[in-house]
């Protein structure tokens, strides 16, 4: 979340921010409003209680009865004002709690302006489409006809936007997961494997909550939910934590299925598996000090990228703009992989830098070589999700008698097979 201190200090800088976001600034005002109201009342609660403690020590020296049970009885009156001050400091805490939650970070200067998606900028393209002697199948006509993908086997046994992968398929899938993962530890992140449920505590950490509630599926028996991403388990190890300057940058990167409630339009996205309530995705996480966080933003998305070159799939990288911004990011970068069959482009990671804004959520602070103390930086982006890795590797890789090759980085995963061949 934002540092209070930032919109006492700089209320402009803040309404600039929400500004560029295009989302309005009313609350920036109620926010200064509820903050005036509560250090008001803070003031006057704590100049109560240092009368009370003053009064309280003289007490036992009044030898005078009547003047002693005076003082007391005044004293009482005086407890009585500070429980109902304290509770007009807790509801006036709580409310400021909750509206802080729902401001989203503010845009680093090296964001491009812009409404909404169509206003991304592109940065690079690396490789060119893939082009056939043949007309390209889409993925979810080449599945079926491989017996690799199921859809009605899905629907049949959870419904709409769920499918089955089968043999060589399955495979295949479990292949990337476990190529992505090691290849990630050669670039120098840790693996971790979380739980797939979590606390609320944990959502709110992340950004989550409350800002995402109605997309997130929940156990309502227990303060349980299954994670949208293993960037919530990832920001959630190290809350209420003080990490030292030595232990920084903190690397990890994670494999977890995702749940989410899709809210899918009709026409949109319904074709396929590019979008549905269940899917995988390698997670890549770091925390590390405020002066180092950019650097790291670039490590990301090259290490995002060397995942598409080693596959040999045509990806290109876009900046998204302020409109396209996600809540908790501060800059963000998407790699996004082509899918010759769609003939279009699908984004596979959206790496992000949110600076201090989920670490202030999860209190993560760290102390540097003098003692400081301050919040970490955290920064996240998938490294990749599927399955839209999986569509831009079939569709990419499909040839002219229907088989599908195997990217040769993924042969030792593979168990020996090198191609997906069409049943007999």
């Amino acid at each position: 979340m934002i540092d209070i201190q930032l919109i006492r200090d700089k209320p402009d800088l803040v309404k600039a921010g929400l500004n560029k976001r295009h989302i309005a600034t009313d609350a920036v005002d109620v926010l200064i409003k509820l903050d005036k109201t509560r250090r008001s009342l803070l003031t006057e609660v704590e100049a109560l209680k240092a009368e009370r403690n003053t009064v309280s020590r003289e007490i036992g020296k009044i030898k005078d009865k009547a003047e002693r049970a005076k003082n007391i009885i005044l004293m009482q009156k005086v407890g009585d004002q500070i429980s109902t001050l304290d509770k007009k400091v807790h509801a006036t805490q709580h409310k400021l709690d909750a509206l802080i939650a729902t401001i989203p970070n503010i845009p680093h200067t090296q964001v491009p302006l812009g409404k909404d998606e169509s206003e991304n900028v592109l940065v690079r393209t690396v490789g060119k489409k893939a082009i056939f002697n043949f007309k390209p199948l889409h993925h979810w006509d080449l599945g079926p006809k491989l017996n690799i993908l199921n859809f009605e086997q899905g629907v049949k046994i959870s419904g709409s936007r769920f499918y089955v992968l089968s043999g060589v398929g399955a495979r295949l899938q479990r292949a990337l997961i476990s190529w992505m993962l090691d290849l990630h530890i050669q670039q120098g992140y840790v693996e971790k494997y979380t739980p797939f449920m979590v606390k609320s505590e944990t959502l709110f950490a992340s950004g989550q909550l409350p800002k995402f509630a109605d997309n997130l599926y929940k156990d309502h028996q227990e303060d349980l939910y299954m994670v949208p991403t293993a960037e919530v388990p990832l920001t959630g190890l190290h809350m209420n934590e003080f990490l030292t300057a030595a232990d920084l940058p903190i690397r990890y990167c994670a494999y977890s299925p995702c749940f989410r409630r899709e809210k899918m339009s009709a026409g949109r996205d319904v074709r396929g598996i590019k979008r549905g309530h269940q899917f995988d995705k390698v997670e890549m996480y770091c925390f590390c000090k405020q002066q180092d966080s950019m650097q790291e933003l670039e490590k990301m998305v090259a290490d995002a990228e060397e995942t598409c070159k080693q596959l040999g799939i045509t990806h290109r990288v876009l900046q998204l703009c302020t409109g396209d911004l996600g809540f908790n990011a501060m800059i963000s970068y998407d790699v996004e992989v082509w899918a010759p069959g769609c003939q279009e482009w699908l984004e596979v990671s959206s790496i992000s830098n949110v600076g201090d804004f989920q670490a202030r959520r999860a209190n993560i602070k760290f102390r540097d070589e003098e003692g400081h103390k301050g919040y970490v930086h955290t920064l996240n982006g998938s490294g990749l999700g599927l399955p839209r890795t999986l569509i831009a590797v079939l569709e990419t890789y499909q040839q002219a008698d229907g088989s599908i090759l195997i990217p040769e980085v993924l042969h030792p995963w593979m168990g020996g097979i090198t191609k997906i061949d069409p049943p007999s």
